[in-house]
Protein backbone atom coordinates (compact mmCIF):
# COMPACT_ATOMS: atom_id res chain seq x y z
CA UNK A 1 0.00 0.00 0.00
CA UNK A 2 1.08 3.67 -0.66
CA UNK A 3 -0.04 7.04 1.26
CA UNK A 4 -1.61 7.95 -2.18
CA UNK A 5 -4.03 5.22 -2.02
CA UNK A 6 -5.46 6.67 1.16
CA UNK A 7 -7.48 9.16 -0.40
CA UNK A 8 -5.67 12.05 1.45
CA UNK A 9 -6.07 15.42 0.07
CA UNK A 10 -2.78 16.14 -2.55
CA UNK A 11 -1.38 18.58 0.02
CA UNK A 12 -0.65 16.19 2.00
CA UNK A 13 0.83 13.80 -0.48
CA UNK A 14 2.86 16.19 -1.77
CA UNK A 15 4.35 16.84 1.94
CA UNK A 16 4.82 13.54 2.02
CA UNK A 17 6.68 12.81 -1.18
CA UNK A 18 8.87 16.00 -0.23
CA UNK A 19 9.59 13.71 3.00
CA UNK A 20 10.46 10.94 1.31
CA UNK A 21 7.71 8.77 2.42
CA UNK A 22 5.91 6.95 -0.03
CA UNK A 23 4.48 4.05 1.84
CA UNK A 24 3.05 3.68 5.28
CA UNK A 25 4.35 1.20 8.27
CA UNK A 26 2.10 -1.31 9.35
CA UNK A 27 0.28 0.52 12.38
CA UNK A 28 -0.22 3.41 9.76
CA UNK A 29 -1.78 1.52 6.78
CA UNK A 30 -4.33 -0.26 9.61
CA UNK A 31 -5.30 3.03 11.79
CA UNK A 32 -5.68 5.11 8.76
CA UNK A 33 -8.28 3.92 6.79
CA UNK A 34 -10.58 3.55 9.52
CA UNK A 35 -9.59 7.07 11.41
CA UNK A 36 -10.21 8.46 7.97
CA UNK A 37 -14.02 6.95 7.64
CA UNK A 38 -14.42 8.92 11.18
CA UNK A 39 -14.23 5.60 13.39
CA UNK A 40 -12.97 6.05 16.61
CA UNK A 41 -9.52 3.94 17.05
CA UNK A 42 -7.17 2.28 19.71
CA UNK A 43 -4.36 1.75 18.39
CA UNK A 44 -1.03 -0.05 19.27
CA UNK A 45 2.12 -0.65 18.14
CA UNK A 46 6.10 -0.59 19.18
CA UNK A 47 7.73 2.70 19.87
CA UNK A 48 9.53 4.12 16.72
CA UNK A 49 6.63 3.06 13.99
CA UNK A 50 5.46 5.92 13.25
CA UNK A 51 2.31 6.01 15.51
CA UNK A 52 2.93 10.10 15.32
CA UNK A 53 1.88 9.92 11.10
CA UNK A 54 -1.05 7.78 12.35
CA UNK A 55 -3.06 9.79 13.91
CA UNK A 56 -1.89 13.32 12.49
CA UNK A 57 -2.84 12.62 8.65
CA UNK A 58 -6.14 11.30 9.49
CA UNK A 59 -6.31 14.57 11.54
CA UNK A 60 -4.68 17.19 9.33
CA UNK A 61 -6.92 15.66 6.27
CA UNK A 62 -10.39 16.22 7.76
CA UNK A 63 -9.30 20.27 9.15
CA UNK A 64 -8.11 20.81 4.94
CA UNK A 65 -11.58 18.91 3.85
CA UNK A 66 -13.55 21.14 6.51
CA UNK A 67 -11.78 24.34 5.72
CA UNK A 68 -12.63 27.34 7.55
CA UNK A 69 -10.95 29.29 10.35
CA UNK A 70 -10.76 28.64 14.24
CA UNK A 71 -12.80 31.05 16.10
CA UNK A 72 -10.86 33.27 18.82
CA UNK A 73 -9.76 31.37 21.53
CA UNK A 74 -11.32 27.98 20.25
CA UNK A 75 -9.55 24.42 19.48
CA UNK A 76 -10.64 22.52 16.79
CA UNK A 77 -9.06 19.50 17.46
CA UNK A 78 -6.99 18.39 20.83
CA UNK A 79 -3.76 16.26 20.97
CA UNK A 80 -2.97 15.23 24.90
CA UNK A 81 0.73 13.86 25.43
CA UNK A 82 2.12 13.37 29.20
CA UNK A 83 5.58 15.48 28.53
CA UNK A 84 6.54 18.48 27.24
CA UNK A 85 9.00 17.05 24.88
CA UNK A 86 6.49 14.37 23.17
CA UNK A 87 4.31 17.49 22.80
CA UNK A 88 7.23 19.54 20.64
CA UNK A 89 8.28 16.23 19.09
CA UNK A 90 4.52 15.95 17.59
CA UNK A 91 3.82 19.31 16.91
CA UNK A 92 7.00 19.28 15.09
CA UNK A 93 5.94 16.24 13.44
CA UNK A 94 3.05 18.12 12.24
CA UNK A 95 3.91 21.32 11.29
CA UNK A 96 5.49 20.11 7.82
CA UNK A 97 2.76 18.00 6.82
CA UNK A 98 0.76 21.44 7.07
CA UNK A 99 2.82 23.12 5.45
CA UNK A 100 0.46 25.47 2.37
CA UNK A 101 -2.59 24.38 3.93
CA UNK A 102 -2.74 27.30 6.95
CA UNK A 103 -3.52 24.98 9.51
CA UNK A 104 -2.28 27.01 13.09
CA UNK A 105 -0.61 24.50 15.13
CA UNK A 106 -0.52 25.49 19.11
CA UNK A 107 1.25 23.97 22.25
CA UNK A 108 0.61 24.45 25.94
CA UNK A 109 3.19 22.91 28.05
CA UNK A 110 4.38 23.60 31.83
CA UNK A 111 7.51 25.32 32.50
CA UNK A 112 6.85 28.03 30.10
CA UNK A 113 5.14 31.76 30.07
CA UNK A 114 1.36 31.01 30.51
CA UNK A 115 0.86 34.84 29.33
CA UNK A 116 2.43 34.13 26.11
CA UNK A 117 0.16 30.87 25.83
CA UNK A 118 -3.01 32.84 26.50
CA UNK A 119 -1.76 35.22 24.36
CA UNK A 120 -1.33 32.60 21.30
CA UNK A 121 -4.59 31.37 21.98
CA UNK A 122 -6.32 34.44 21.44
CA UNK A 123 -6.80 34.09 18.01
CA UNK A 124 -7.46 30.17 18.36
CA UNK A 125 -5.69 27.16 16.72
CA UNK A 126 -6.34 24.41 14.56
CA UNK A 127 -4.79 21.79 16.42
CA UNK A 128 -3.64 22.47 19.95
CA UNK A 129 -1.31 19.97 21.45
CA UNK A 130 -1.11 20.09 25.33
CA UNK A 131 0.25 18.14 28.67
CA UNK A 132 -2.88 17.61 30.62
CA UNK A 133 -1.95 19.88 33.62
CA UNK A 134 -1.40 23.01 31.85
CA UNK A 135 -4.54 22.42 29.50
CA UNK A 136 -6.63 22.84 32.90
CA UNK A 137 -4.94 25.69 34.28
CA UNK A 138 -6.43 27.57 31.13
CA UNK A 139 -9.68 26.10 31.14
CA UNK A 140 -9.51 27.39 34.37
CA UNK A 141 -8.58 30.64 33.36
CA UNK A 142 -10.62 30.82 30.59
CA UNK A 143 -7.89 31.36 28.02
CA UNK A 144 -9.85 29.04 25.85
CA UNK A 145 -12.97 26.63 24.99
CA UNK A 146 -12.82 22.94 23.68
CA UNK A 147 -16.37 23.19 22.71
CA UNK A 148 -15.57 23.63 19.34
CA UNK A 149 -13.03 20.15 19.07
CA UNK A 150 -13.99 17.69 16.90
CA UNK A 151 -11.06 15.64 17.00
CA UNK A 152 -9.31 14.37 20.07
CA UNK A 153 -5.96 12.19 20.17
CA UNK A 154 -4.80 10.37 23.48
CA UNK A 155 -0.91 9.71 22.69
CA UNK A 156 1.12 7.76 24.65
CA UNK A 157 -2.13 7.35 27.18
CA UNK A 158 -0.81 4.69 29.12
CA UNK A 159 1.79 6.72 30.40
CA UNK A 160 -1.00 9.59 30.97
CA UNK A 161 -2.13 7.29 33.92
CA UNK A 162 1.17 6.09 35.34
CA UNK A 163 1.92 9.87 35.48
CA UNK A 164 -1.49 9.98 37.76
CA UNK A 165 -3.13 12.27 35.17
CA UNK A 166 -6.45 10.56 35.22
CA UNK A 167 -8.30 12.91 36.82
CA UNK A 168 -7.59 15.28 34.67
CA UNK A 169 -8.46 13.28 32.01
CA UNK A 170 -11.78 13.29 33.33
CA UNK A 171 -12.00 16.83 33.81
CA UNK A 172 -10.88 17.41 30.25
CA UNK A 173 -13.12 15.22 28.93
CA UNK A 174 -16.49 17.16 30.51
CA UNK A 175 -15.13 20.35 28.41
CA UNK A 176 -14.87 18.45 25.10
CA UNK A 177 -17.76 17.71 22.70
CA UNK A 178 -19.41 14.16 23.03
CA UNK A 179 -20.15 14.24 19.20
CA UNK A 180 -16.20 13.78 18.23
CA UNK A 181 -13.96 11.39 16.74
CA UNK A 182 -11.20 10.08 19.23
CA UNK A 183 -7.95 8.21 18.18
CA UNK A 184 -6.16 6.35 21.12
CA UNK A 185 -2.27 5.81 20.61
CA UNK A 186 0.24 3.48 22.67
CA UNK A 187 3.19 1.13 22.81
CA UNK A 188 1.65 -0.66 25.95
CA UNK A 189 -1.67 -1.81 27.12
CA UNK A 190 -2.13 -1.46 30.74
CA UNK A 191 -5.26 -2.92 32.73
CA UNK A 192 -6.28 0.45 33.48
CA UNK A 193 -6.72 1.17 29.91
CA UNK A 194 -10.21 -0.02 29.41
CA UNK A 195 -10.98 2.56 32.07
CA UNK A 196 -9.48 5.53 29.72
CA UNK A 197 -11.40 3.94 26.66
CA UNK A 198 -14.69 3.90 28.13
CA UNK A 199 -14.52 7.29 29.18
CA UNK A 200 -13.15 8.77 25.81
CA UNK A 201 -14.31 5.99 22.97
CA UNK A 202 -17.19 5.44 21.40
CA UNK A 203 -17.52 1.80 19.63
CA UNK A 204 -13.11 1.83 18.71
CA UNK A 205 -11.48 -0.27 16.14
CA UNK A 206 -8.72 -1.84 18.00
CA UNK A 207 -5.49 -1.90 15.42
CA UNK A 208 -2.83 -3.80 16.88
CA UNK A 209 0.56 -4.87 14.84
CA UNK A 210 2.71 -6.33 17.93
CA UNK A 211 1.45 -7.43 21.24
CA UNK A 212 1.65 -4.88 24.18
CA UNK A 213 4.68 -4.89 25.60
CA UNK A 214 6.78 -5.74 22.41
CA UNK A 215 10.17 -4.38 21.50
CA UNK A 216 11.44 -2.89 17.88
CA UNK A 217 12.50 -6.23 16.59
CA UNK A 218 15.95 -4.30 14.96
CA UNK A 219 16.80 -3.97 18.99
CA UNK A 220 19.44 -6.07 20.36
CA UNK A 221 19.00 -6.49 23.78
CA UNK A 222 21.53 -7.54 26.59
CA UNK A 223 21.99 -7.53 30.03
CA UNK A 224 25.07 -7.02 32.24
CA UNK A 225 25.61 -8.10 35.88
CA UNK A 226 27.30 -5.12 37.67
CA UNK A 227 27.32 -4.21 41.06
CA UNK A 228 26.09 -0.81 42.12
CA UNK A 229 29.85 0.84 42.99
CA UNK A 230 31.07 -0.72 39.83
CA UNK A 231 28.53 0.61 37.75
CA UNK A 232 29.85 4.44 36.21
CA UNK A 233 33.40 2.49 35.49
CA UNK A 234 31.63 -0.24 33.78
CA UNK A 235 29.67 2.52 31.70
CA UNK A 236 33.05 4.47 30.76
CA UNK A 237 34.24 1.61 29.77
CA UNK A 238 31.76 0.93 27.13
CA UNK A 239 31.25 4.75 25.79
CA UNK A 240 35.22 4.37 25.51
CA UNK A 241 34.44 1.32 22.82
CA UNK A 242 32.07 3.42 20.77
CA UNK A 243 33.21 7.16 21.19
CA UNK A 244 31.42 7.97 17.79
CA UNK A 245 28.43 7.14 18.55
CA UNK A 246 25.06 8.78 20.50
CA UNK A 247 24.14 7.12 23.64
CA UNK A 248 21.19 7.89 25.66
CA UNK A 249 21.53 6.53 29.70
CA UNK A 250 18.53 6.18 31.65
CA UNK A 251 18.80 6.65 35.25
CA UNK A 252 15.92 5.75 37.80
CA UNK A 253 16.38 9.45 39.52
CA UNK A 254 16.72 13.34 38.77
CA UNK A 255 19.65 13.50 42.01
CA UNK A 256 21.01 10.36 39.95
CA UNK A 257 21.13 11.89 36.03
CA UNK A 258 23.09 14.62 37.59
CA UNK A 259 25.37 13.31 39.87
CA UNK A 260 26.06 10.79 37.06
CA UNK A 261 26.53 13.07 34.29
CA UNK A 262 29.50 14.79 36.24
CA UNK A 263 31.43 11.70 37.26
CA UNK A 264 31.00 11.03 33.17
CA UNK A 265 32.33 14.31 32.45
CA UNK A 266 35.17 13.72 35.08
CA UNK A 267 35.91 10.51 32.82
CA UNK A 268 35.82 12.57 29.87
CA UNK A 269 32.45 11.68 28.52
CA UNK A 270 30.96 15.41 28.64
CA UNK A 271 27.22 15.02 28.34
CA UNK A 272 23.73 16.85 29.31
CA UNK A 273 20.80 15.50 31.86
CA UNK A 274 17.57 15.63 31.21
CA UNK A 275 15.11 15.55 34.04
CA UNK A 276 11.75 17.61 35.71
CA UNK A 277 14.22 19.51 37.91
CA UNK A 278 15.74 21.02 34.66
CA UNK A 279 13.87 24.15 33.03
CA UNK A 280 11.84 24.39 29.83
CA UNK A 281 15.02 26.05 28.26
CA UNK A 282 17.26 23.64 29.98
CA UNK A 283 15.55 20.68 28.42
CA UNK A 284 15.19 22.04 24.88
CA UNK A 285 18.91 23.13 25.04
CA UNK A 286 19.96 19.79 25.96
CA UNK A 287 18.19 17.88 23.29
CA UNK A 288 19.05 20.33 20.76
CA UNK A 289 22.92 19.60 21.37
CA UNK A 290 22.10 16.02 21.70
CA UNK A 291 19.91 15.87 18.43
CA UNK A 292 22.72 18.19 16.49
CA UNK A 293 25.52 15.75 17.39
CA UNK A 294 27.18 18.75 19.68
CA UNK A 295 27.02 16.10 22.55
CA UNK A 296 27.21 12.56 22.80
CA UNK A 297 26.07 11.29 25.64
CA UNK A 298 22.54 12.24 27.05
CA UNK A 299 21.65 10.98 31.18
CA UNK A 300 17.36 10.93 31.68
CA UNK A 301 14.97 9.85 33.78
CA UNK A 302 11.89 8.36 32.80
CA UNK A 303 10.60 12.20 31.80
CA UNK A 304 12.12 11.76 28.61
CA UNK A 305 11.27 7.60 27.32
CA UNK A 306 8.54 8.79 25.63
CA UNK A 307 10.03 12.16 24.19
CA UNK A 308 12.60 11.51 22.12
CA UNK A 309 13.04 10.68 18.74
CA UNK A 310 16.05 11.09 17.52
CA UNK A 311 17.38 7.92 14.88
CA UNK A 312 20.66 8.58 14.91
CA UNK A 313 20.77 7.04 19.01
CA UNK A 314 22.76 4.11 18.30
CA UNK A 315 22.36 2.69 22.45
CA UNK A 316 20.58 3.15 25.04
CA UNK A 317 22.05 2.17 28.40
CA UNK A 318 19.95 1.42 31.53
CA UNK A 319 21.86 2.74 34.01
CA UNK A 320 19.36 1.90 36.80
CA UNK A 321 16.79 -0.93 35.90
CA UNK A 322 13.02 0.58 35.95
CA UNK A 323 11.24 -0.46 38.68
CA UNK A 324 7.91 -0.25 35.91
CA UNK A 325 8.33 -3.16 33.73
CA UNK A 326 6.61 -1.16 30.44
CA UNK A 327 8.95 1.21 31.15
CA UNK A 328 11.56 -0.98 29.94
CA UNK A 329 10.00 -0.72 26.87
CA UNK A 330 9.72 2.63 26.44
CA UNK A 331 13.25 3.83 27.44
CA UNK A 332 14.77 0.46 24.71
CA UNK A 333 12.33 2.32 21.84
CA UNK A 334 14.36 5.67 22.03
CA UNK A 335 16.84 3.62 19.61
CA UNK A 336 16.37 1.24 16.45
CA UNK A 337 13.76 3.50 15.30
CA UNK A 338 12.64 4.64 11.59
CA UNK A 339 13.71 1.34 10.78
CA UNK A 340 17.49 1.53 12.09
CA UNK A 341 19.05 -1.07 14.40
CA UNK A 342 20.06 0.17 18.06
CA UNK A 343 21.79 -1.39 21.06
CA UNK A 344 20.23 -1.62 24.67
CA UNK A 345 22.57 -2.57 27.44
CA UNK A 346 20.79 -3.00 31.10
CA UNK A 347 23.19 -2.97 34.07
CA UNK A 348 21.83 -4.92 36.97
CA UNK A 349 23.06 -5.15 40.51
CA UNK A 350 22.05 -7.40 43.25
CA UNK A 351 18.67 -5.53 44.53
CA UNK A 352 17.78 -4.77 40.90
CA UNK A 353 17.08 -8.88 40.01
CA UNK A 354 13.77 -8.38 40.63
CA UNK A 355 12.98 -5.74 38.28
CA UNK A 356 14.62 -7.57 36.32
CA UNK A 357 12.59 -10.90 36.11
CA UNK A 358 9.28 -8.87 36.25
CA UNK A 359 11.07 -7.12 32.70
CA UNK A 360 11.80 -10.59 31.28
CA UNK A 361 7.78 -11.88 32.19
CA UNK A 362 6.64 -9.01 30.72
CA UNK A 363 8.96 -9.60 27.38
CA UNK A 364 7.89 -12.99 27.77
CA UNK A 365 11.90 -14.07 26.90
CA UNK A 366 15.27 -14.05 28.83
CA UNK A 367 17.47 -10.80 27.98
CA UNK A 368 20.78 -12.49 26.94
CA UNK A 369 23.34 -12.15 29.21
CA UNK A 370 26.37 -10.48 28.59
CA UNK A 371 28.14 -10.40 31.16
CA UNK A 372 28.03 -13.00 34.11
CA UNK A 373 28.17 -12.50 38.25
CA UNK A 374 27.99 -14.64 41.28
CA UNK A 375 24.52 -13.57 41.92
CA UNK A 376 23.22 -13.27 39.04
CA UNK A 377 20.98 -16.31 39.31
CA UNK A 378 20.30 -15.52 43.04
CA UNK A 379 16.67 -15.36 43.76
CA UNK A 380 15.64 -11.88 43.78
CA UNK A 381 14.05 -9.98 46.97
CA UNK A 382 10.67 -9.08 46.16
CA UNK A 383 10.49 -5.53 44.40
CA UNK A 384 8.26 -3.10 46.18
CA UNK A 385 5.42 -1.81 43.49
CA UNK A 386 5.29 0.99 42.47
CA UNK A 387 1.93 2.60 43.71
CA UNK A 388 3.24 0.92 47.18
CA UNK A 389 3.72 3.46 49.95
CA UNK A 390 7.16 2.83 51.59
CA UNK A 391 6.64 4.97 54.90
CA UNK A 392 5.42 3.26 57.78
CA UNK A 393 4.01 4.95 60.69
CA UNK A 394 4.78 4.33 64.18
CA UNK A 395 3.48 1.37 66.16
CA UNK A 396 0.70 1.52 68.23
CA UNK A 397 1.41 3.23 71.58
CA UNK A 398 4.80 4.14 71.25
CA UNK A 399 6.28 7.73 70.81
CA UNK A 400 6.40 9.80 67.79
CA UNK A 401 10.44 10.27 66.89
CA UNK A 402 11.69 13.90 68.20
CA UNK A 403 8.61 14.68 69.80
CA UNK A 404 7.78 14.87 73.60
CA UNK A 405 4.50 13.21 75.27
CA UNK A 406 3.12 16.23 75.34
CA UNK A 407 0.71 17.81 73.04
CA UNK A 408 1.46 16.93 69.63
CA UNK A 409 2.86 19.76 66.94
CA UNK A 410 0.59 21.18 64.97
CA UNK A 411 1.78 20.64 61.13
CA UNK A 412 -1.22 22.34 59.44
CA UNK A 413 -3.38 21.04 56.12
CA UNK A 414 -0.99 19.52 53.75
CA UNK A 415 -2.14 20.09 49.86
CA UNK A 416 -1.31 17.69 47.37
CA UNK A 417 0.61 18.77 44.49
CA UNK A 418 -0.70 17.06 41.34
CA UNK A 419 1.65 16.14 38.59
CA UNK A 420 2.02 18.58 36.20
CA UNK A 421 3.55 19.00 32.50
Amino acid sequence: MDFDMLGLAPSLLERLAEAGLDEPTPIQAKAIPHAMEGRDVMGLAQTGTGKTIAFGLPLLDALINTGGKPAPKTVRSLILAPTRELVNQIADSLRPLAGGAKIGIATVVGGMSINRQIGRLERGADILVATPGRLLDLLNQKALTLSEAKFLVLDEADQMLDMGFIHDLRKIANHIPKERQTLLFSATMSKQMNEIAQTFLQNPVRVEVAPPGKPADKVDQEVRFVPKEGKTEHLAELLAAHPDAQALIFSRTKHGADRLMRQLEKAGFPGAALHGNRSQGQRDRALKSFRDGQIRVLIATDVAARGIDIPEVEFVYNYELPNISETYIHRIGRTGRAGRSGKAVSFCAPDELAYLRDIEKLLGKTIPVALEASWSNAAPVAAPKPSQNRRRGPKPGSKPQGQSQGKPRNRGPRRAKAARG
